[in-house]
């Protein structure tokens, strides 16, 4: 099964049609081509907050069709392995290591982000980013 984790840059690019997301088109295209896509319930949040910082409803099918993981412990260990690749704040780190939480090899999990920086630091871990070229 194809797996991918993504994080709320990708899903308000689509929802907004950001300029960021300038191939907003390729960007459906990557996500289409995941039988499941995973998430931090933080995804909900993030995306309400944009909703509502843009003055709009939120719209349920923003979300798409996202599996939630929801942590059974502390993520420690995987915090650490994140930051010791290279920095983030709070959200972005909490995006990674959850993602690192569904897997011991990072490698069986697409993350898929516009965060330049999340990118580089997902790759670190071991991640294969989508966009490849890892987005504004």
């Amino acid at each position: 099964m194809k797996l991918a984790y993504v994080d709320t840059s990708a899903l308000a690019a689509l929802a907004f049609g950001e300029a960021e997301a300038s191939n907003l088109g390729d960007l459906r295209g990557d996500l289409a081509a995941y039988e499941c896509l995973l998430s931090s319930n933080l995804l909900e949040a993030e995306l309400r907050s944009a909703f509502s910082r843009e003055g709009l409803p939120f719209e349920r099918r923003a979300l798409g069709d996202v599996q939630w993981i929801l942590p059974e412990r502390p993520l420690t260990r995987e915090l650490s392995v994140v930051l010791a690749s290279g920095y983030l704040r709070g959200a972005d780190l909490w995006h990674v290591a959850t993602a690192l939480y569904v897997t011991p090899r990072p490698e069986d999990l697409a993350f898929v982000t516009l965060d330049a920086r999340q990118a580089a630091v997902a790759r670190a871990v071991g991640f294969m980013t989508v966009p490849a070229a890892g987005g504004g």
